[in-house]
């Protein structure tokens, strides 16, 4: 395994190196195949790799998991994604919700899964783990829309077996970053990557000046006054000039941008039943260095084809 900055990823390592031990099997070579068969519990796919399995590296624009402590993984992976670029499709829609920081572990969860690390049988995450950063990582979730997903469920995930884990479950709540109280779709850095991300994740993308804010039902009610569509995705053109965004759950968190309605938007959304809901804004600044590669960017930008993991 490769080295990596961080507490966390040090805590990884040696929970890992623990997991290696236990099961008493070395870490995979580069490229071996591995196959174990096992009855040590009803977990997703048993307790054994039901298909040849390869030790592969991460690669570098598999940005969930890039960093996460370790250079190799299996593939297939225990989500059953037999392709890396699978992999990297399906990993992309969990990129924005962990630039969230809604919980210290929510990396490591998700790569024990779309990244397992190599071994010759495999370790799943820690129930605890699991149900950690669900609670802390739903709320954020349904700011856009999304419920925790049910090839997620937590309760498939073993609670007393080797497992891999961040800390002990009584310092999860000491060790969780501090939140912040902004709306968690006005929380967002302008950097052209992180922008584009936002743009592959959203289903449509608008320029826009905003006549209105208002509060209905919880939620954030945003009129716009002037609109022009760069990805229109569900929204048809007819219904352009009529449209009302939703910031969810917005109502009482603030978002800075809308402080200042005086100049242009890009927003980017998803459709939910019959509300369009607002997933990202930033204020359209030209001048911005990184929102300028952002514009390049936009002209041909690599998003994934494949369906979203949420749905």
């Amino acid at each position: 395994m490769g080295g990596a900055a961080g507490p966390g990823a040090a805590a990884l390592r040696a929970l890992l190196s623990v997991a290696a031990g236990l099961l008493a099997c070395g870490v995979a070579s580069e490229y071996d195949y591995v196959s174990y068969q096992s009855d040590l519990g009803p977990y997703p796919g048993g307790r054994f790799y039901a298909k040849p399995h390869q030790c592969v590296p991460i690669p570098a624009d598999l940005r969930l998991c890039h960093s996460v402590g370790y250079d190799k993984m299996v593939l297939p992976n225990l989500l059953d994604h037999e392709t890396m670029a699978e992999v990297k499709h399906q990993a992309s829609s969990w990129v924005p919700l962990l630039n969230k920081n809604c919980h210290m572990g929510t990396q490591v969860f998700l790569c024990s899964l779309f990244a397992p690390v190599c071994l010759d049988r495999p370790v799943y995450p820690c129930r605890w783990l699991c149900e950690a950063v669900r609670d802390s990582c739903e709320p954020v979730m349904q700011f856009f829309g999304f419920f925790w997903p049910e090839m997620l469920k937590c309760d498939q995930f073993p609670q007393d077996d080797v497992c891999i884990a961040m800390t002990a479950p009584n310092a999860t709540e000491v060790s969780r970053p501090k939140g912040t109280t902004v709306c968690p779709p006005c929380d967002n850095e302008m950097k052209s990557e992180a922008i584009v991300e936002h743009l592959c994740a959203s289903e449509f993308a608008l320029k826009m000046t905003i006549k209105e804010v208002k509060k209905e039902n919880g939620d954030k009610m945003i009129i716009p006054r002037k609109r022009k569509a760069l990805k229109l995705g569900p929204i048809r053109k007819k219904n352009l000039k009529k449209l009302v965004l939703f910031l969810k759950n917005g109502a009482d968190c603030p978002c800075h941008q809308l402080d200042n309605l005086s100049h242009y938007f890009l927003i980017m959304g998803r459709q939910v039943k019959t509300q369009y809901l607002l997933t990202a804004i930033y204020k359209w600044d030209k001048k911005n260095k990184e929102f300028k590669k952002f514009m390049k960017k936009m002209k041909s930008p690599e998003c994934p084809t494949f369906p979203s993991v949420f749905k």
